[in-house]
């Protein structure tokens, strides 16, 4: 229990210290912020006379005035005592703790720049200007070197037109290349150090991220063959395809992630110059994917509904290797596939072949479009088609158009899988073994883009068909 005049004599001391109730009350022997706060309060209504006792250095000079020598004794001799900058202004009656701070580095470079230097009362006018001098000479080489940094980024403008993000980045950048006290960048960059630290927290937590996204996009990239874009590249992302656990990511960053890591899909296009037209034999079967105005119907409702089929040349090793797949329309799955280093009835014949063998007894007729090679004129074509249920439908001569549905999945397995690899070395029979693998992983484990209830969903073709109930 606090007596009145211990009460009177303890808000003395709390207003000669200068003081906040907080640091006061951590004091030892000193009561607690609520008793202080109880007690001003007693002390405003008059029932505690608290006596005013001259604090000893204190300023209390105009507003513009130069503070008095004796000042800057008493605050040098606080902060020797360990006291806060904050706190000596308060008690001094000091604008704030900085001009503290710009006395003691003054004092500081004194003693270090001559053994005899004397108390600060006997330093003349000179060497005042020369301490004044020096401080604007530091803040200069400090601009300076923001200046330098901020003309390293093209995008960067005025210091202070940056965000709170750009300038705890760029003074991240001066601290480690400077040497420069966080007070002086956070004053130079007009930022509060709370702010700095938040955004310096944040950069690392945005590097951290940036850094597993890159690690995982590569990972996707590589695993597809160097051959997805960033739009697969992010689904792989989203649904764990890469190996690892689903993760939320944006296309932004995964775009960024790709440009810095140089990754860009293979792209070269490049015309094969087989061709299977041999005269026209017979009447060409109608041509069920045209409409009346001229376009493509090359959409089915369900899976085995309209196929089209095609062959495609490859070059590998000195020799020439073709591909005969049969591509599902609903969904554009490679439902088979032959290939052979000939082009001959017997490469079509067997892709159809091992369709058939897909479908189950008794299933609907199933529409099959191709072009007008002389494979599919061919009797034996006829004849499978027939007894296997496939309705023939044909392009007109010379209209690839007709057959684009075709020619689309050869533009993706070109892209994707041949150009921009050399072959010249690898053995035909490798080379098929690899293109025969490729297609296993096109219609398995490559990730698509289907458009369903109004946005666009990566799965991968099998995926997506044990998904809708469809057997696989």
């Amino acid at each position: 229990m606090y007596s009145k005049e211990d009460r009177e004599r303890i808000l003395a001391d709390l207003g000669a210290s200068g003081l906040t109730d907080a640091a006061f009350s951590r004091m030892p022997g000193n009561p607690s912020r609520q008793c202080l706060r109880e007690w001003r309060r007693q002390a405003e209504a008059g029932e505690l006379d608290v006596p005013e006792r001259r604090v000893p250095g204190r300023c209390e000079h105009g507003r513009h005035a130069r503070y008095p020598e004796a000042t800057r004794r008493e605050a040098l001799r606080l902060r020797a005592k360990g006291m806060g900058w904050a706190g000596i202004a308060r008690r001094l009656g000091i604008a704030s703790g900085d001009i503290v701070a710009s006395w003691a580095r003054a004092a500081e470079r004194a003693k270090m720049g001559t053994e005899e230097a004397g108390p600060m009362e006997k330093k003349d006018v000179k060497s005042l200007a020369r301490e004044e001098l020096e401080a604007r000479v530091a803040e200069a080489e400090l601009e300076n070197a923001v200046l330098r940094e901020l003309m390293r980024d093209p995008k960067a403008g005025d210091p202070e037109s940056l965000s709170n993000r750009r300038k705890a980045e760029l003074g991240e950048k001066l601290r480690r290349g400077s040497g420069r006290s966080l007070a002086e960048i956070t004053a130079f960059l007009k930022m509060p150090k709370s702010t700095y630290e938040y955004n310096r927290r944040r950069n690392a937590e945005r590097a951290e991220r940036d850094e597993e996204v890159a690690r995982r996009a590569r990972k996707a990239f590589e695993g597809s063959g160097r051959t997805y874009g960033y739009r697969r590249v992010r689904a792989a992302l989203l649904v764990g395809a890469d190996g690892g656990e689903a993760m939320a990511v944006s296309e932004l960053e995964v775009r960024r992630a790709m440009r810095e890591g140089n990754m860009a899909a293979r792209r070269t296009r490049k015309r094969l110059e087989y061709s299977s037209y041999a005269g026209e034999p017979d009447e060409r079967p109608a041509n069920a994917p045209l409409q009346k105005d001229g376009a493509h119907g090359f959409h089915a409702a369900r899976p085995d509904e309209l196929v089209v089929t095609d062959v495609a040349e490859f070059k590998a090793g000195g020799a020439k290797v073709y591909l005969s797949p049969v591509v599902d329309c609903f969904d554009g799955m490679p439902a088979a596939w032959s290939i052979s280093l000939r082009p001959d009835s017997e490469l079509c014949d067997s892709s159809l072949l091992a369709y058939l063998g897909t479908l189950p007894e008794g299933h609907p007729p199933v529409v099959g479009h191709s072009d007008g090679g002389c494979q599919y004129r061919a009797r034996s074509w006829k004849r499978i088609c027939e007894e296997g249920g496939i309705v023939r439908s044909m392009s007109r001569k010379g209209c690839c158009p007709d057959n684009a549905r075709a020619e689309g999945f050869f533009g993706s397995l070109k892209e994707e899988f041949y150009h921009g690899r050399d072959w010249s070395a690898t053995p035909p029979a490798r080379f098929m073994e690899e293109l025969d693998g490729f297609m296993r992983w096109y219609r398995d484990g490559r990730l698509k883009g289907f458009r369903e209830e109004g946005r666009m969903v990566y799965d991968t073709i099998t995926g997506r068909r044990r998904r809708l109930g469809y057997a696989v």
